[in-house]
């Protein structure tokens, strides 16, 4: 089941609904999501899947809310975008004959639809992988990360709604690795401001 066609009204409900606020970082939540018994499951996809499926067998929450940073050569620093489609960037069997991050034998397409549109946030499609990527050369995603894209793998899998909002810390470029550890730190009150703005 693919939830992508929801308006904010039923993303408030989900979010006053036994919500889980998932990240990769501490340093992303900082202090402003200490109310909510966030997950953080630490850097990459394997780390992703496992601490999040860990979580949700012990307690399956009614969304799950992925947030933290991302880069961007399209969308401004400092925004939040709402990611609805999810690529395994570093997924590539094409000398097999199979389309570029499409995994073998899969049922879905390369990008997987599944994230909730929040109304309000530019949209992007989020390129995962486990890389930190310094030279974005593709119009193929247009967000970077490194956790997204299982998250949303398991939440379809698990039929459990997903949203992902992203604050934008670099350009995936040659000053990204300067400019992360000096944005991320306005990540955290962004992200929250987001929330609070879907939840009224």
């Amino acid at each position: 089941m693919l939830h992508t066609s929801v308006d904010n009204s039923h993303i408030k409900q989900l979010l006053n609904d036994n919500p889980l606020y998932v990240f990769a970082l501490e340093s992303e939540a900082a202090n402003e999501f200490a109310d909510e018994k966030p997950l953080f499951v630490g850097v990459g996809k394997l780390n992703a899947m496992y601490h999040l499926m860990k979580r949700i067998q012990h307690e399956k929450p009614g969304i799950i809310v992925n947030l933290g940073s991302a880069g961007s050569l399209e969308h401004n620093r400092g925004s939040i975008v709402c990611c609805t489609g999810f690529v395994q960037r570093d997924m590539d069997v094409t000398p097999l004959g199979f389309d570029k991050y499409h995994t073998p034998f899969a049922t879905h397409e390369p990008v997987l639809l599944n994230g909730l549109k929040a109304e309000g946030f530019p949209l992007g499609i989020c390129g995962t992988g486990d890389s930190f990527v310094v030279n974005h050369d593709t119009a193929d995603y247009n967000v970077i990360d490194m956790e997204a894209y299982a998250m949303a793998w398991l939440a379809l899998h698990e039929n459990i709604p997903f949203l992902s909002l992203k604050y934008i810390s670099d350009g995936a470029d040659g000053a990204a690795a300067e400019d992360w550890p000096a944005t991320i730190k306005h990540a955290a009150a962004a992200l929250k401001s987001a929330v609070v703005s879907l939840r009224i």
